[in-house]
């Protein structure tokens, strides 16, 4: 039987589609969160990438303000920042700053990954490695930055103190597992890119978790690639997208989101490979009726208390119609017996 009430979100990373522009991406992100908050979607994350034209998420905590302005109610947040990328202090001075501005909205998820390669993660921190390597002891220094006890230390990030920023941990592997579990903090984790340990990560949590004044029982997010429109068909072109996508990730020569095509034998030989199926297991994608047995299955399989959903599209209108439908697919899930 499926958990009930389980929540469903959006991760965004921005990406370009063909012939069209940075500013318009981000503009559709906007567009994006607001279709997201009419549906009754929880949070809306921006990732954290560099290094790619095609990537428009490189700045989350900008883009974050950016939503969160021009929304109401929806909480807004990073999946992740990746903090060996950055200092501490400055991470809760921009956390802190947003919630001033936007109370009980704001979400710091963290992650361990640089998010790009490894030269471009050496331009950005040239101690990435040794920061990458403490992550558990910078995540300490980020709660420090932000409690109230602080405020008699001699480095201060007084804008932080006191703010209410949950802290969620991000992994694609069982180590933030057990870190997670440790600090008493929600695990996000990224299955719909990194699918081999997902169950056994959730499962250590679930196992390793204590109780925290943030958390008293362990709070799970998983992440899947949806694509929901009116038939089976319309939904499996949308998809092609995604396949094109990896493709390019995999063979080192990204590019723009191109658009939907029939879902043809070679792109279905491609499906077959062994990295490329395990990256996209948990894909679902067709008509409501479809993508809800999909889903169903995939709850009684992790019973994980929500989705966070990733579906890049080239169509700004494709991608809206696929959040409506999507949300409908949730909200028959969650009133089923």
């Amino acid at each position: 039987m499926v958990k009930q009430n389980i929540a469903y979100s959006i991760l965004e990373l921005a990406l370009v589609p063909q012939s069209s522009t940075i500013k318009q991406t981000l503009n559709n992100s906007l567009e994006l969160a607001k279709e997201a908050e009419s549906n009754n979607y929880k949070r809306f994350w921006f990732a954290e990438h560099h290094n790619s034209s095609y990537i428009g998420s490189s700045a989350p905590s900008i883009l974050i303000g950016y939503i969160a302005e021009n929304t109401e109610k929806i909480r807004v947040g990073s999946g992740g920042i990746m903090l060996p990328n950055h200092s501490p202090l400055i991470v809760a001075e921009q956390f802190g700053t947003l919630a001033h501005l936007y109370p009980d909205r704001i979400d710091l998820g963290l992650g361990r990954a640089p998010g790009t390669d490894p030269q471009t993660s050496q331009a950005i921190r040239s101690d990435f490695m040794q920061a990458a390597h403490s992550f558990p002891e910078e995540v300490d220094k980020l709660q420090e930055y932000f409690s109230i006890e602080n405020q008699f230390s001699k480095v201060r990030a007084g804008i932080a103190e006191g703010t209410d920023v949950p802290f969620y941990i991000l992994g694609s592997s069982t180590d933030s597992a057990h870190l997670a579990a440790k600090k008493g903090f929600p695990y996000a984790f990224a299955s719909h890119f990194a699918s081999t340990h997902l169950l056994s990560a959730l499962q250590i949590y679930r196992e390793e978790f204590q109780p925290s004044e943030f958390q008293q029982e362990p709070y799970t997010i998983a992440g899947i690639n949806v694509y929901v429109a009116d038939t089976d068909h319309e939904a499996e072109q949308l998809f092609t997208t995604l396949i094109r996508m990896f493709v390019g990730v995999l063979s080192g020569i990204p590019e723009a989101l191109k658009p939907p095509t029939e879902l043809t034998a070679e792109l279905r030989d491609m499906l077959k490979h062994p990295l490329l199926s395990q990256m996209l297991k948990y894909s679902f994608f067709g008509s409501k009726p479809t993508v809800k047995k999909q889903i169903r299955q995939f709850l009684q399989e992790t019973q994980v208390n929500e989705l966070i959903a990733v579906s890049p599209t080239y169509a700004l209108e494709d991608r809206k119609k696929s959040i409506k439908l999507f949300a409908e697919v949730m909200k028959e899930l969650n009133e089923d017996e």
